[in-house]
């Protein structure tokens, strides 16, 4: 093949209209993520785009939106007890899997404020 694939670049979720502010306050405030600016020709369409280790979060705004309940990304997390910690200070619900993480996971899941699933996961050492 004379194609390769290098991984993810970025992660879109969808939001409603006038999900910025909301966004800001999660992504940036909440979670500790660095906004960074959209292109010039993009900022009219709406949203707010995010650094999250090496990958991009871009949370679009999609007109009839319906939040994603079942499909979700997973971001891994060092200190995975901290954020959990931030978060329940936070108000933010803490759904528990470690029955069906595979061995050697720890992870949970909460909501974005539109209802977005989102996994969060630390590997553990051996």
């Amino acid at each position: 093949m004379a194609y390769t694939f290098y991984g993810l670049d970025h992660v879109q979720l969808a939001a409603p209209e006038g999900c910025e502010t909301e966004a800001r306050n999660f992504f940036n405030n909440l979670l500790g993520w660095t906004e960074i600016p959209k292109p010039e020709a993009l900022k009219k369409r709406g949203g707010v785009w995010f650094q999250c280790g090496i990958h991009q979060v871009h949370i679009g705004v999609q007109m009839d939106f319906v939040p994603a309940v079942k499909a979700h990304p997973a971001f891994h997390v060092q200190n995975l007890d901290e954020l959990r910690e931030q978060l329940q200070q936070n108000n933010i619900q803490i759904i528990d899997d470690e029955a069906r993480a595979p061995e050697g996971v720890r992870r949970f899941y909460v909501n974005d404020p539109f209802g977005n699933r989102l996994e969060f996961l630390e590997w553990l050492s051996s």
